[in-house]
């Protein structure tokens, strides 16, 4: 029987998310509207815009009509941020085609397997060890994006040791997030925001890797006692229902391997030694870092391909492809109005006035007042502005002179930067690969949202105390 399994927007995860995202693209328009139009001067340093601090002015308000919000979505493609956002696309089908051979040919089944057989009773040692590499490639590499290419295979190991798609998101989509926020090299967020800041090169790590353990303690313990309980009690899982349909329709469609799925096997394996033998030059090589998305995206396309050739597919591979294409189109439209939220804000001209006044509180209270407030502010710019490096030019250059205002470090507004921008990315629906990422499972957002918000909460209140904790020992060098 021929599998026809492939890579999906669940119908339901597509509505849900359509309405939440439609509801806040609406939101963004009357902010525009209520909040007072203002701008900042800017000069450019290095090819990008800085702001410069105590040049806000308030303006009139741009002419952007109602009608304007619902285009939104379409504008974004020719916008600031078109090259970013068509990247994402392209990336996200080559992924979705991709696997789907991947899955036709029966190499993804054949790897599970192998792994959960060599992990034998050490699952949970599996689930630590998992978790850990993904936190690393968040926090050392400054990996987000690219996680998404790996979330069917962290579900399909999950799926294989008794556990529920929660878990496996968990041990992938979770720990690289988290692992981005506590930056204890991350190029992207501390690396950027240090040299706004006149910071010497990710000084402060060991205060920051002292962040990072505890995180993955929380993290790891989170994880644990969520699969034991799945595994003791499979009902319990906020999925089950839903896990329990997907992997049904994927054994009513299984079939025995192929003759030559052992050369696809080993293919696929040397193509992921490529893979990440690829992201870690990226990380360290200037210039290629912007091209870590289409060099994964060229790595699976091969890796796909090859494999689906090797297992004796034929041209049923392009078939597979564009089948794997067709499942993951709506996760486009997603996308696009995940990012219009920025856009119309932007739009709107009230971006600046909102950084104006949260300038305006943080340098009229107490130095640990200032630290949170630092990191709330981050928190919040995250909903609308995603990419790190992004956010480090908007908001550093006031955070930098601020801090010396209210008499905290830089190191100290550096770390509220890195809190403030990473842990929310797999909370926010405005992320667009959160989106993606939970749309390539059964796993609807409001299931995630009330998944994650406990974990959230305690991750806000410990990232809070090491804040404070930077502020007491006045973390430096200054």
């Amino acid at each position: 029987m021929q599998n026809n399994q492939s890579i999906k927007i669940g119908k339901r995860t597509f509505f849900s998310s359509l309405a939440l995202l439609g509801g806040l693209m609406l939101i963004a328009g009357i902010l525009g509207r209520i909040i007072p139009a203002g701008e900042f001067h800017r000069h450019v340093l290095d090819g990008r815009e800085l702001i410069l601090p105590g040049s806000f002015e308030f303006m009139e308000a741009p002419d952007y009509p109602v009608w304007r919000w619902f285009t939104a979505p379409f504008e974004v493609l020719w916008g600031p941020d078109s090259t970013m956002i068509i990247s994402i696309i392209l990336f996200i089908l080559v992924i979705g085609g991709s696997f789907t051979i991947l899955n036709e040919a029966g190499v993804l089944s054949q790897g599970i397997n192998r792994i959960v057989a060599f992990a034998g009773k050490r699952k949970y040692l599996l689930l630590a060890l998992v978790s850990l590499f993904f936190m690393l490639f968040g926090s050392m590499l400054g990996i987000f994006e690219e996680v998404v290419a790996l979330v069917p295979l962290a579900i399909a190991l999950a799926w294989s040791l008794g556990w529920d798609s929660l878990t496996g998101l968990g041990c992938s989509l979770l720990a690289i997030a988290f692992g981005f926020s506590t930056a204890i090299a991350n190029p992207f967020s501390v690396g950027v925001a240090q040299r706004i800041a006149g910071l010497p090169p990710f000084s402060g790590a060991a205060f920051r890797a002292l962040g990072f353990l505890l995180v993955y303690m929380v993290l790891l313990i989170f994880l644990i006692l969520h699969a034991r309980k799945v595994e003791n009690h499979p009902e319990k899982s906020p999925v089950y229902k839903e896990d329990l349909a997907a992997k049904a329709a994927r054994s009513a469609e299984s079939r025995e391997p192929l003759l030559k799925s052992n050369a696809s096997l080993v293919f696929f394996s040397l193509s992921i030694v490529a893979l990440f033998a690829l992201i870690i030059a990226a990380s360290l090589i200037p210039g290629l870092s912007d091209l870590t998305m289409p060099f994964v995206a060229a790595v699976f396309l091969v890796s796909g391909f090859g494999s689906g050739l090797l297992a004796g597919l034929g041209k049923k591979v392009f078939k597979a492809f564009g089948r794997g294409i067709i499942g993951i189109l709506p996760g486009i439209i997603l996308i696009m109005m995940a990012m219009s939220v920025k856009f119309i804000i932007s739009k709107s001209g009230v971006m600046d006035s909102v950084l104006y006044y949260a300038s305006m509180a943080i340098s009229k209270t107490s130095a640990s007042g200032a630290a949170l407030l630092s990191y709330a502010l981050v928190l919040g710019l995250n909903f609308f502005i995603g990419s790190a490096t992004a956010k480090a030019f908007l908001v550093m250059p006031l955070l930098s002179p601020l801090a010396d205002l209210a008499g905290i470090t830089r190191q100290t507004a550096v770390l509220a930067f890195a809190f403030g921008d990473g842990f929310s990315n797999v909370l926010y629906p405005t992320n667009p690969v959160l989106l993606i990422a939970l749309g390539l499972t059964v796993v609807s957002y409001a299931k995630w949202f009330r998944w994650v918000i406990k974990l959230q909460l305690a991750i806000l209140v410990l990232t809070a105390l090491l804040l404070l904790g930077a502020v007491a020992i006045k973390l430096g060098p200054f």
